[in-house]
């Protein structure tokens, strides 16, 4: 997929020594009992203080199955390890919106076959007129003729794992 060279490329995130104290401080404040792991409400709370909303129960219970068996709960080393993730992936969405934004160049919230073609004369001139038509086939998921958000994102995100 054309997609899977250009675009987005995930990166690893890492933690400002400003950033990386907050994550203790909220470990720590959440570790109630000072028991050095985060028991399941614990990284709720944890979650909702750092990102501004709970985690969902696949989320939660994704978290909680891949914890350190020695514990009742997520350590704060691991806990350190899924707000990186986290960040990673908020990181690569914002990207991803990014680019579809300046494809949107009309603030519709779609993208047209138009709008594909300008973009594409901007960013790779050379490339056939049948390929950016292709491409754009491809990423229509419902052929009605507009790129929503949902469709660029799937096809950006596919295209990184083909």
């Amino acid at each position: 997929m054309f997609f899977s060279e250009a675009g987005a490329r995930r990166r690893t995130w890492e933690a400002s020594p400003a950033e990386h104290k907050k994550f203790v401080e909220v470990f720590k404040a959440c570790d109630e009992d000072n028991k050095g792991y985060l028991s399941r409400e614990d990284f709720k709370v944890a979650f909702v203080m750092l990102f501004g909303y709970k985690p969902s129960k696949i989320e939660a219970d994704s978290v909680m199955s891949s914890k350190n068996s020695s514990t009742s709960g997520v350590s704060l080393e691991e806990f350190l390890n899924i707000i990186r993730k986290k960040k990673e992936v908020q990181l690569y969405h914002n990207e991803i919106r990014h680019i579809f934004t300046a494809f949107d160049m009309h603030y519709r919230g779609f993208l047209t076959l138009e709008d594909f073609q300008r973009a594409f004369r901007l960013v790779a001139p050379k490339l056939p007129e049948r390929t950016v038509l292709e491409v754009f086939r491809e990423v229509d998921q419902d052929s009605d003729g507009l790129v929503s958000f949902r469709d660029f994102e799937y096809a950006m995100k596919n295209g990184q794992n083909e």
